[in-house]
């Protein structure tokens, strides 16, 4: 008896057509995931300037759109994984904070390239928050 040892070029393309049909599924969410996440942390930045801005009111009772005066390292200040740039913009006694996507974030989440957080809580676009 003679055995046979190896694949067949048929085993071998089914199983490269089959790692293929899987990785068309799960690219398109990584790269959601990675985009979402980017999108936290320039969440989490507008609070955190947001909460700034308020203590720099209480102590001038004014807001300042120089984010250097909050103790923040530049202005406009990019967040920690360097996707979002925050800027900020008073209008009389109030301000808004907006977050916009930097490089390759600006490709990877179309519908969330500018998102904003005001001195009244308003948040926009809704779908980003």
């Amino acid at each position: 008896m003679k055995y046979r040892q190896g694949f067949t070029l048929i085993e071998v393309m089914i199983t490269v057509v089959i790692v293929g049909i899987l990785a068309s599924i799960a690219y398109p969410n990584y790269t959601q995931y990675v985009a979402r996440g980017a999108r936290a942390d320039a969440l989490a930045g507008l609070m955190n300037v947001s909460n700034l801005q308020e203590q720099y009111y209480l102590d001038h009772r004014a807001y300042t759109d120089d984010m250097t005066k909050l103790g923040l390292s530049a202005d406009p200040w990019l967040v920690e994984n360097k996707h979002y740039k925050i800027d900020s913009a008073i209008n009389g006694a109030s301000f808004v904070l907006t977050a916009t996507a930097e490089s390759i974030q600006a490709g990877r989440d179309p519908d969330c390239k500018k998102i904003e957080l005001s001195s009244t809580g308003a948040k926009s676009p809704e779908e980003c928050w």
